[in-house]
């Protein structure tokens, strides 16, 4: 954590109505970048920067875009409020993005010690989290300032193309679902609809909710957002929620806490996103089998490297069950079981 400290607080006091500003500790959760959460007279704040290991000329683009869509959806749904973006590299090393501190809790298989410790504390906060995206989702993104962000055309095709290609020229192993799966979707893929605000990685984990009842608070890690079909988001919130039909399943613990009796369905969820935008669930076993197939490609890519010997960690060993787990996955929601 080799930041510039001195001359971060000076420019925070410089370009904002902060004073006294000091870094208290690494805050936990994200793998892309640095989030940090800094002391000063007027209390806790939080900055987003990319990770000093991983500084190219394109490491602070996810910051970037998180800076921009939180300041469009400001008063619009749940979200940090953005306080300052600084993109003068010589302040402490990289770009960094300051936001408002959101007192909560990111919730992964457990329930806060407060909360009641039952399925109707899960099914409230899925209710929430289903009504938050559907909010998302339905946000004037042009009018908000987004009409150049991102680009909604052929998204679900380039996506599918890209990873095909890249698991074409970078295969390790034999995972005949990779391509299969693949051809499926670009074959089959459906008229999509009419494009809005996409989280990128919409589920539970990436929110914080209330520390002493069950209320989601804000939605926070919007470095892959995007403007694109809304589906991909709610396929992506679906794939984690609820029973699993691998077992073990590929990366149990997100929304682990929402595999209990009880618990509303995956099918519920998707109902009530509909109701809220209107939108046809007509093609949703395609976006599952999307949300799955996709991570599992991506996601390869860290096995590749395992392979390689370019990198050695639990998660990496770990994408050997993971990818066709989640290839499993993605197979049976084709045919709609799931």
């Amino acid at each position: 954590m080799s930041l510039q400290e001195p001359a971060l607080a000076e420019w925070i006091a410089a370009n904002t109505s902060l004073q006294g500003v000091r870094i208290a500790r690494e805050l936990s959760g994200g793998n892309a970048n640095l989030t940090l959460q800094l002391a000063s007279d007027d209390g806790p704040v939080v900055l987003r920067t990319p990770p000093e290991s991983a500084i190219s000329p394109r490491a602070h683009r996810g910051i970037e875009r998180e800076s921009r869509v939180l300041q469009a959806l400001q008063g619009r749904v749940r979200v940090p409020e953005v306080l300052a973006w600084c993109d003068d590299i010589d302040v402490i090393g990289r770009p960094f993005l300051l936001v408002s501190h959101v007192d909560g809790v990111s919730i992964t298989d457990e329930l806060p010690a407060d909360y009641p410790d039952t399925a109707a504390s899960v099914n409230s906060l899925g209710e929430q989290l289903i009504d938050e995206l559907a909010a998302i989702h339905q946000v004037p993104w042009r009018e908000a300032g987004l009409a150049d962000f991102g680009n909604p055309d052929n998204f679900l095709a380039r996506q599918i193309a890209r990873w095909r290609d890249i698991r074409a020229q970078a295969s390790v192993r034999n995972l005949p679902q990779m391509e299969s799966l693949g051809q499926w979707l670009a074959d089959n893929e459906p008229a999509p609809l009419a494009p809005s605000v996409v989280h990128g990685d919409y589920h539970l984990d990436n929110t914080l909710c209330r520390r002493e009842a069950p209320e989601l608070a804000a939605v926070i890690d919007w470095e892959l957002a995007t403007i694109g079909d809304p589906l991909t988001d709610l396929g992506l919130l679906l794939m984690f929620w609820g029973p699993r039909k691998v077992s073990p399943p590929g990366f149990p613990h997100v929304q682990a806490v929402t595999r209990r009796d009880a618990v509303l369905s995956r099918r519920q969820l998707a109902e009530r996103w509909s109701a809220a935008t209107g939108c046809s669930l007509a093609n949703i076993d395609y976006y599952l089998c999307f949300a799955f197939w996709r991570l599992a490609a991506i996601v390869e890519g860290a096995y590749q490297l395992y392979v390689e010997g370019k990198v050695d960690s639990d998660y990496a060993r770990g994408l050997e069950q993971t990818v066709p787990a989640l290839l499993a996955e993605a197979e049976a929601a084709a045919s709609g079981d799931w």
